[in-house]
């Protein structure tokens, strides 16, 4: 069993536009886009428990702000068990991380974030 830590070099860069992305779609009152920018992030660094579990971080944070309590709730439980999943490599592939979503439901990965995968070697 492969234990995963931390996002790779190839890959950061890539994780890390989503996360800017969000901030300024969030800063911009643009909620609808700056949530696919986590969702993109999510998918990006779910591999990886500290980059995963940052992204629920700013989910549930996300969720408090636009007072969504079905977000916030669902954020929870994804917040402290996510990053352990990633870290023994057992986790839905795809998955877009937020609470309108089954947790453990693995989903279609798309071309574009497919793309960036291979880009990255990963």
């Amino acid at each position: 069993m492969k234990f995963y830590t931390t996002i790779p070099v190839g890959l950061k860069p890539y994780y890390e536009f989503e996360l800017n992305a969000f901030r300024e779609a969030y800063g911009k009152g643009s909620y609808l886009a700056a949530w696919k920018h986590l969702e993109r992030a999510h998918i990006l660094g779910q591999r990886y428990p500290f980059a995963h579990s940052h992204v629920h971080w700013q989910m549930l944070v996300f969720g408090f702000r636009i007072k969504n309590a079905k977000e916030v709730l669902g954020q929870l439980p994804r917040l402290f068990f996510g990053g352990v999943k990633s870290f023994v490599g057992r986790i839905p592939v795809g998955n877009p991380g937020g609470a309108n979503v089954p947790a453990l439901k693995s989903f279609p990965i798309e071309k574009e974030l497919q793309e960036i995968f291979e880009k990255a070697g990963v």
